[in-house]
């Protein structure tokens, strides 16, 4: 199934709804990049008219109300906050009362930043499991048992489905289908998607599920993908470097009733987070405005 570009909102002189994610800085990462502090990435976005922030927990923790009432007093939007807590998988805490309680602190600390939207990266295959059904009956559990505490703090709950390469360690939810199957079985009005470009470029059904997702995107998130990548968690290309639809996807994001930020987010260990920030945001603006 193919795109159909339709008309949708004109970037060429405008970036009034580009967000930063920090992770194009390498902050998700300790000792990635030049290791601006969240006040100077604040200043450096509000000069360039980079109207909204996604920061991460690491950046924000034990200050998230000081970061947020900063980003305000800059005139910049704290759009949302990375990420709750791997739920399930070999990379998530052992005990689901840890989960649990870490997943409530992901919320609280989104409530306090003034953001309304947590994304979340589900984890993987439950351990002792094949196969990705017993896993992702786990996450619904456990995203439907926190949803009426997320929905009392104002928060939105994402789920970002993930590229199947990360099935096994980082997300068993890998497409935006099952994404979706989630939030029609939980049903509920805080519970959507984010979707993001290097994770769903591939799907062919992508356009069918994006028009059935309707306003229940609550995110959507950019780059591209390198034809040949390097490192397939820390080598995504900058918009227009690589294969992806950008225009294509974001003409269906659009017409499924998205009108919200478009938030660029790089993992890029050998090129961009080796750039001076300052580069990186200005090519990022230029690009945004040129190519997506």
């Amino acid at each position: 199934m193919r795109f159909t570009v339709r008309e949708m909102r004109d970037f060429s002189h405008d970036h009034s709804v580009l967000a930063l994610n920090t992770a194009t800085l390498g902050h998700n990462v300790p000792g990635a990049g030049v290791g601006w502090s969240p006040e100077r990435t604040i200043d450096a976005c509000a000069e360039r008219g980079i109207n909204g922030l996604v920061f991460w927990r690491r950046e924000i923790e034990g200050k998230a109300a000081a970061i947020g009432a900063r980003a305000r007093e800059a005139g910049v939007r704290v759009v949302g906050l990375c990420r709750a807590p791997f739920l399930v998988g070999p990379l998530a805490a052992r005990h689901r009362e840890d989960v649990a309680d870490d997943f409530r602190k992901a919320i609280d600390e989104t409530a306090e930043l003034g953001a309304d939207v947590l994304t979340i990266v589900t984890g993987g295959v439950q351990v002792g499991t094949k196969g990705v059904q017993e896993s992702l009956k786990a996450v619904a559990g456990c995203i439907a048992g926190v949803l009426p505490y997320a929905a009392s703090s104002g928060v939105r709950l994402a789920l970002e489905p993930l590229h199947p390469m990360y099935g096994g360690d980082r997300s068993c939810l890998m497409t935006t289908r099952d994404a979706l199957d989630i939030c029609d079985f939980i049903n509920a009005d805080n519970l959507g998607v984010a979707i993001d470009v290097y994770h769903v470029w591939w799907d062919t059904d992508l356009p069918r599920q994006l028009a059935r997702a309707g306003r229940r995107i609550f995110g959507f998130h950019l780059c591209d993908w390198l034809a040949h990548t390097s490192d397939f968690l820390l080598d995504r290309g900058m918009m227009g470097d690589g294969v992806a639809d950008l225009r294509g996807i974001r003409s269906a994001v659009e017409a499924a009733g998205y009108q919200g930020f478009c938030e660029v987010e790089i993992f890029s260990a050998a090129n961009w987070w080796k750039r001076e920030p300052e580069e990186v945001l200005d090519i990022m603006i230029d690009r945004f405005r040129s190519v997506c």
